[in-house]
């Protein structure tokens, strides 16, 4: 991040409109659901906003572990561990589709060199040789 980007420190603000209180559910194996309700700024309970669940796991992978967190659209606790499953499997599709789709962009890129390294004949825009492209024998 440049120093443009960074925000000064004078510059950060808290949304006291959007608090929300943080607990933590696990099953001590695969599955940890946070439950994020959504609160005042006096910490009272704020009936009009919905409350939010996280799910969150770690995959091993031939490169070690992998954190997977994902957003539960759900009614309940009980109902996002239900959908936990789901959830999981859904984030893993998303994060392949997204390295497939990085691969591909990075397979796309074509290399044009802007000039040919020293000592090499030709020299002509990105690389070629002068004069359209003819083909030269050597003796």
């Amino acid at each position: 991040m440049s120093e443009k980007e960074s925000p000064e420190l004078g510059d950060l603000k808290v949304d006291i409109e959007n608090l929300y209180r943080e607990e933590t559910f696990t099953d001590l194996h695969a599955a940890s659901v946070r439950r994020q309700s959504p609160v005042k700024s006096d910490g009272s309970a704020d009936s009009s906003r919905s409350v939010l669940y996280i799910g969150e796991t770690t995959l091993m992978t031939q490169m070690g572990p992998f954190p997977v967190q994902f957003s539960i659209e759900a009614e309940s606790l009980n109902d996002a561990f239900k959908k936990f499953p789901e959830g999981v499997k859904a984030a893993v599709e998303r994060l392949n589709e997204r390295a497939k789709e990085l691969a591909r962009e990075e397979a796309s890129r074509i290399v044009v060199p802007s000039a040919m390294p020293p000592g090499m004949p030709g020299g002509g825009q990105g690389g070629l040789p002068p004069g359209g492209g003819k083909i030269f024998l050597k003796k």
